[in-house]
């Protein structure tokens, strides 16, 4: 893994409401302000902001893509392509073309010219010259796509997705996609620093936030507002075509886990191990320090996964103490880009598959009510006919995400419960996903714990998330394990769902020991029952995180 400071800086243009298209012009970024109808001309240096078309503002409102080209303006409103010849004073949109539907984004390469519809799912090529439509291709993403050319790709960014695409040009095959830092992705453009040739990809983002607002009319006077929020970010990537996954931007995070003892009953435990583990070494995340927090530990190896063990001769009720463990870590966004062709001939005899791994990951050994009729229906129904794993895992997911709605409660109920409910918690959705996909011969594993509060503007803050989080691996033979969100992409009701976090996983997730519990209690060597005594009853945990800095690629 490659990590450096970040060299490219956030630019966040004056009185800017919602940028949509972006466009770079040699030093000068341009910029679509979609609700002001302001052509901004921006200093990526300085942020330095312009309108260019201060009399011709109103014919921009509702603007969203953006391109420029042989000093030829090009945008899309409503269903309509304009272009301008920005060399006038004033700018004087003329038409290019109508579609039957809304136009997104845009991009121009020398005679050709690339149209987003996000209502017809497609990409629409037309020839500059003719004004004719040369063909399309369906666009990559559910959301609302904008567009930029380089050399031989295209490149796409999805409001929806979280997600930049890179596809041949020609033909529209994707070539890889990678997660972006940042929600809701507006917009996008390459740049070239003129002093060192370093080439970055800047995307644009367009959102509300909320706020706390000093109101003195009120009492108590703080009150939460929202506003827009709108800045341009370089997106750095880099993409392991043999290995078959991309990563983007990265994050230096400190993550901190500490346990307060304060039991809530009396209990007396003699030579108790407390056993918490430690964040996990994975293609995205990397340790750079780790060192104990309140009390000393002593380091265990289980499965492949990093423990730290805390020791207590005697404890008892009255005895309070802090232990936990404080990690510096390395944390990337992660896309891997398998696809269900490189699923059909998959090797019948994977040697990670033994009779433990199966005990582990295809049977119900965590409480999955995999014998219940509710759940073997669904598991049936879930996959259909398919036999491609991918597949099958795909429409496992969208099953669950059309009969699951996302909700909070106390305690987990077992799969067949939440099924039946109709609403469930992220643990309730992994449960239904894991017992779908044990049934359907898929192996599957509980992961997670935690997720930093996905601020990373916000430096050297404390950053308290207010729950815990756990998502799942699926296991493809002769591949490898492959992530999957529990929940997160069940944003739209019946669908279609976004794949983002399908076989993906954003910068902001915390991986702690895999395939071994995240905390355990045993005395004398031997495991306490939870029915003996809980950590739960036993302690308070205490997590934060800190993000400290930027990573490039």
């Amino acid at each position: 893994m490659i990590s450096n400071t970040a060299t490219f800086r956030t630019i966040r243009p004056f009185a800017a409401c919602a940028i949509h298209g972006i466009a770079f012009d040699g030093k000068i970024l341009y910029g679509i302000d979609s609700i002001n109808g302001y052509l901004l001309q921006i200093d990526p240096l300085t942020d330095h902001t312009k309108i260019i078309n201060p009399q011709s503002w109103s014919e921009f409102i509702g603007a969203t893509g953006l391109a420029i080209a042989d000093q030829t303006l090009w945008f899309t409103t409503d269903e309509s392509v304009y272009y301008c010849d920005l060399n006038t004073e004033i700018l004087t949109p003329k038409l290019f073309t109508r579609l039957s539907d809304t136009a997104n984004g845009i991009a121009v390469y020398q005679s050709t010219v690339y149209v987003s519809c996000h209502r017809r799912g497609y990409i629409y090529i037309f020839n500059k010259d003719t004004q004719r439509e040369i063909t399309h291709f369906y666009a990559p993403g559910i959301g609302v796509e904008n567009l930029t050319v380089r050399g031989e790709e295209l490149w796409i960014c999805d409001t929806l997705e979280q997600t930049v695409y890179c596809l041949d040009r020609a033909t529209g095959d994707k070539i890889f996609n990678v997660l972006t830092p940042f929600s809701n992705p507006s917009g996008l453009s390459f740049y070239t620093d003129p002093e060192t040739g370093k080439e970055v990809l800047y995307v644009a983002y367009a959102n509300i936030e909320p706020y706390i607002r000093d109101n003195p009319n009120i009492e108590p006077n703080h009150e939460i507002q929202y506003r827009d929020r709108t800045f341009i970010h370089p997106l750095y990537f880099h993409y392991f075509e043999e290995e078959r996954y991309a990563l983007s931007n990265g994050y230096l995070v400190e993550m901190s886990y500490i346990e307060e003892l304060s039991p809530l009953d009396h209990v007396e435990l003699n030579n108790l191990e407390w056993r918490i583990a430690l964040p996990a070494e994975t293609k995205r995340q990397k340790i750079r320090d780790i060192q104990a927090i309140g009390l000393p530990f002593t380091e265990e190896v289980q499965n492949g996964q990093r423990v730290a063990v805390f020791k207590f001769d005697q404890l008892t009720s009255k005895d309070r103490h802090l232990f936990g463990w404080k990690a510096i870590l390395e944390v990337w966004s992660i896309k891997y880009q398998l696809t269900p062709k490189d699923c059909e001939t998959l090797p019948a005899n994977d040697p990670v598959i033994d009779e433990k791994f199966k005990a582990n990951y295809l049977l119900d050994n965590d409480n999955l009510a995999m014998n219940t009729e509710i759940i073997c229906r669904a598991a049936l129904d879930g996959v259909g006919r398919e036999t491609n794993i991918l597949r099958k895992m795909y429409s496992i997911r969208n099953y669950v995400y059309d009969r699951l709605s996302y909700g909070i409660k106390p305690t987990i109920d077992t799969p067949d419960i939440a099924l039946k409910r109709g609403v469930g918690s992220c643990g309730e959705y992994l449960g239904v996903l894991l017992a779908l996909a044990r049934l359907n011969e898929i192996p599957a594993r509980t992961v997670g714990r935690y997720k930093c509060p996905a601020q990373p503007h916000s430096r050297d803050i404390e950053l308290i998330p207010d729950f815990n989080h756990v998502w799942m691996e699926f296991y493809i033979p002769g591949f490898g394990w492959l992530p999957m969100e529990s929940n997160p992409d069940d944003i739209i009701e019946g669908g279609p769902y976004p794949t983002r976090f399908f076989m993906g996983l954003a910068w902001y997730h915390a991986e702690m020991g895999k395939g071994i519990p995240f905390e355990t209690l045993s005395s004398g060597g031997n495991p306490i029952p939870k029915e003996q005594v809980s950590i739960g009853s036993l302690a308070i945990n205490h997590v934060r995180f800190r993000i400290l800095s930027e990573l490039g690629l």
